[in-house]
This record gives C-alpha cells, structure tokens and sequence, in this order.
C-alpha cells in the first residue's frame, strides 16, 4: 500500500470480491495494494457485507453476487443480495461500480436481472476503463461516471523469468469461454499452411463441451497444443513470452486484461478492429495492435506474423498512462467523490469532474 495521504479523513472500502486465492486477477491484488494509506480496503465476505462497517462498497461483476455453484445456493444468494442492497440504501453507503463489461457474458435469470437492475439504480459513481462503455440503461440519470484506464501488470509480472520467442509461435490464453471463438481460432489456424507455426490454447474452459470440442479440433492438427486448465502465473509468463503474438479471436473487443496482460509482457496482440483496437494502438503503437475484421481467418493470422517479428517491434509497448501511480490515486478520488454525494457532512474533498 502506498503511504502518501490526501489529508483527508481514512475511509473504510468493501470490495465486492473475495480475499485474493492463486487464481484472482492480479489487477484486483495490485488495487487493494496499490490504493493510499488513507484508504482502507477490505475483501468480500457476506458477514462483512450484511453487518460490518464501511463507507464505499466497490461493485466488479456485480452479476457474480447472486450467483451460486447450485440452485439451492443461487437462491440463497440472491436472498443475500437483496438484503445487501437494502442495506447499503438505509446506511447511505456509496456504490461505486467498475464497467469491465458493457453487459455480463452470460445472461441471468429473472431475479437476478432485477437484482443487477436495482444495483444500477443504487450505484452511487460509474467507473469505466474506457470512453467507449456505456452506462447501464437503470442508472440514475445523475449518476456522475469517471473514466480510469485498466492498470497493467508489468510490475506484477516482473519477478518471472523471461524466454526466447518461438518463431512462428500463436497463443490464446485466458479463460476459454464460448464468447471469446476460440473454436473459430482452431479453424483458422489449422487452414495456416505454415507448417513452422504453432498453436497454443491455455486456459480452463469454463464449459465442458467446449473444452471436448477444443480438445477435438486440436487433436486433428499436430502444431497445435492445448493445455486446458488455470496455470500459475510462473507458467503463464512463460508461455506469453514464448508467443510471437497473442490473439483475441473474439467478434467484438471492449475492455480485455487478457491484451493488456499479453502488452505488459511486451507481446503483439492481435484483435478485432473497432474503436477499443484503435484507441489502444494510438496508445501504445501500432506496431502492437495488428487487427482482423469479422471472424478471425488464416490470412489474419499470417498477416499478424509477418509483421510482429520480434527484430521488427519498436522498443516496448507505451503503457505509461496505466501505471498503478496514476490508477491507484484516481480509484481514491472516485470513492470520495461518491461519499461526498451520498454523505455531505463527511467533509471529503470536492467530488472530481466526471466525463458528463
């Protein structure tokens, strides 16, 4: 945790997800690091939710709340939530949420949509990671919404040993869910007729019959190998550094870790064209961002490795503007500025200027 103050009084935030495990997002280890000493950051648990004290609650995934791994736990948990955000209404508790999605990747039920709808409504402060997200239609018309860009993971990944490239070398890595086509990047890839590239897919799938079919499609071409499953992070910088270039075979692109990760680490990423594409390559260069248009095909692939070799990236990807330096002291700002609306007399500094 940094130890610079604003001066203002300590508040206390509840962030929505559980304490850190192997398999947690670094981004959200680095956040509860990497935020001021005046503010004091805990992980989720519901005794913390329903009965303990705090000034902010910080919504990520909000549709993760009522979700349970069965449907007698799905209900409890959907109990719980409502009860949270009755909670967080009587005590004047600010909701900041964070957009990593402009929508969740798989729908819910009914209740749960009327969950995630009350949870707009009540949501005190939008943060998004870029320009382009859009605000949930239930939110609050005066709902203010700051713009603070993903955090990368350079000084994350920093303790792990670096390797050679692979010539040739194309990596998929991430959660395999049925939204991210990698079953369209197999295809793809076994159309490449390179016969010194190779395919590897690293990543637990979320869905059983995908990872068979994943499994399938992989077997039918010997330079693809696939490895099925959550990998340390050890392992993880391994297999990025050895990629020529990493691809997002996705059909659309709006916020991904997955890139920044793959940047971090100073690999090329090869992604759907769009305004996110875009905007990144201005950021970081266009060197970095090679891109596709529709479904991603053979010809992208090959394109995406001709020009990403290595003697031919320009020094390292520009990611200065994600610096936890910057990103931390701007999450600070966002939670005070959302006490201050929904607690005036908690003498926090004037709210920061939002994007409308």
């Amino acid at each position: 945790m940094t130890t610079e103050t604003t001066g203002a009084r300590t508040i206390s935030v509840l962030e929505s997800f559980p304490g850190p495990r192997p398999t947690t997002n670094p981004y959200l280890v680095q956040l509860l690091a990497e935020l001021p000493a005046d503010v004091v950051a805990s992980t989720f648990t519901w005794r913390r939710a329903l009965r303990g004290r705090y000034d902010v609650f910080h919504v990520h995934w909000p549709e993760k709340l009522p979700r349970g791994s069965s449907r007698l736990r799905t209900l409890g948990r959907q109990a719980a939530t409502a009860a949270l955000l009755v909670r967080l209404r009587v005590r004047r508790t600010a909701v900041v949420r964070t957009l990593h999605n402009a929508a969740p990747h798989e729908a819910g039920g009914r209740v749960e949509r009327f969950l995630l709808r009350r949870t707009d409504r009540l949501t005190t402060l939008f943060v998004r990671l870029n320009p382009a997200t859009p605000l949930p239609v239930d939110a609050a018309a005066d709902a203010p919404v700051v713009t603070i860009a993903h955090a990368h993971y350079r000084d994350w990944f920093a303790r792990f040993p670096r390797g050679e490239v692979v010539p040739g070398r194309v990596l998929f890595f991430g959660l395999v869910r049925p939204y991210k086509g990698v079953e369209d990047l197999l295809a793809a890839f076994q159309e490449l007729p390179d016969e010194h590239a190779s395919l590897r897919v690293v990543g637990y799938p979320e869905d059983a019959a995908l990872g068979r079919s994943v499994r399938e499609q992989a077997a039918a071409d010997g330079r693809i190998g696939v490895r099925l499953e959550y990998v340390d992070d050890e392992t993880l910088a391994a297999e990025i550094s050895a990629a020529q270039v990493v691809v997002l075979p996705y059909r659309h692109l709006h916020n991904s870790g997955v890139a920044l990760l793959a940047l971090s680490l100073d690999r090329p990423v090869l992604v759907p064209a769009g305004r996110t594409a875009t905007e990144l390559a201005a950021e970081v260069g266009s060197a970095w961002i090679p891109t596709f248009d529709g479904v991603v095909g053979a010809t992208d692939l090959a394109a995406a490795l001709a020009r990403t070799a290595p003697a031919d990236l320009p020094g390292r990807p520009d990611l200065s503007a994600r610096d936890w330096s910057v990103v931390a002291p701007a999450h600070a700002d966002a939670f005070r500025a959302a006490l201050a609306r929904v607690r005036p007399d908690t003498h926090a500094p004037a709210p920061v200027r939002g994007d409308r």
